[in-house]
């Protein structure tokens, strides 16, 4: 499907890259990572550094390529919040550069991963790629400056550009990361109370990482141009994932309800009929994706 490809995965060695790189190499592609840790596999090779250094970045993107997938980013909000120079720096800076150097050795295609707190609060409503952006962090705006970036590259230039607007990503792997997900498990694990901003009534969509791959497969594959939601399509309440990780698990999850963080959406509600019309369809069911978390953690 993708041979002879010779793709950059930058992020390659984190949570959602190395199940991306896999999926790249098995469909025929050349994958090289950029990151600022080496790629497990000595078979792939990497391109160990800061992306926001320009010597990295000219060392990643080089004239063989024909496309870049940019998963390298600062994906915290809270991080954000505490550092926001940093995020504008990884999130637009560093993409900006590679955008550029990807126009300048002529290579089509570019896609990166983003999110949908570009749109910010829009209650229980259902968002679209048709909504305005209206991030409320520095994370979320640098998710959209960057998917500016894009569309500019696409219509000024002809390149094939796309946003991939990803739900909360969870699956085996993120033992390391910060999300609901991987607090719950540590939570069960370690003996400790889970806290939960707010009261856990808020919605969130819940997206496997191997249907993260999925979407990012099947955009890469009709060479969409433009923004593109990947999800699950189906919405449940904080309170709901706790209560299924504990059906997984086997026992209660103890809680503690804490004040909600600046910036939280009180509800992720998305349509992905785009994303459907591009071949995507999610097949991986929550109790099922919790199990192959908790399989890594137990």
């Amino acid at each position: 499907m993708l041979a002879g490809e010779r793709i950059l995965v930058t992020g390659g060695s984190g949570f959602i890259g190395r199940s991306v790189v896999p999926a790249l190499r098995e469909a025929g592609a050349h994958v090289r990572v950029a990151d600022l840790n080496p790629y497990p596999d000595p078979d792939v090779p990497t391109v160990v550094g800061d992306l926001r250094d320009p010597a990295v970045r000219a060392a990643a993107v080089t004239p063989d390529l024909t496309g870049v997938v940019h998963l390298a980013a600062v994906t915290s909000v809270l991080g954000s919040l505490a550092d926001p120079v940093k995020v504008h720096q990884v999130n637009v800076e560093a993409t900006a550069g590679l955008l550029e150097l990807a126009r300048v050795h002529g290579i089509p295609r570019f896609l990166a991963a983003s999110s949908n707190a570009v749109v910010g609060d829009v209650g229980q409503a259902t968002i679209d790629e048709e909504l305005a952006l209206r991030p409320l962090t520095p994370y979320g705006a640098t998710k959209a400056a960057a998917e500016m970036l894009l569309s500019g590259y696409a219509g000024g230039y002809g390149m094939t550009t796309c946003s991939l607007r990803l739900t909360n990503v969870y699956g085996p792997g993120m033992a390391h990361k910060d999300s609901l997900v991987p607090r719950i498990m540590r939570a069960v694990r370690d003996g400790g109370t889970l806290q939960v901003y707010g009261t856990g009534a808020q919605r969130r969509d819940l997206l496997h990482v191997a249907d993260a791959v999925a979407g990012l497969l099947a955009a890469w594959q009709t060479g969409y141009v433009g923004s593109v939601i990947i999800g699950s399509g189906r919405s449940v309440s904080v309170s709901e994932v706790i209560e299924a990780a504990g059906t997984v698990i086997g026992r209660p999850v103890p809680v503690e309800h804490v004040p909600p963080k600046p910036g939280e959406m009180p509800a992720v509600i998305v349509s992905i009929e785009r994303a459907r019309k591009l071949g995507y369809e999610p097949s991986v069911p929550l109790l099922s994706g919790l199990a192959t978390v908790w399989d890594e953690f137990r």
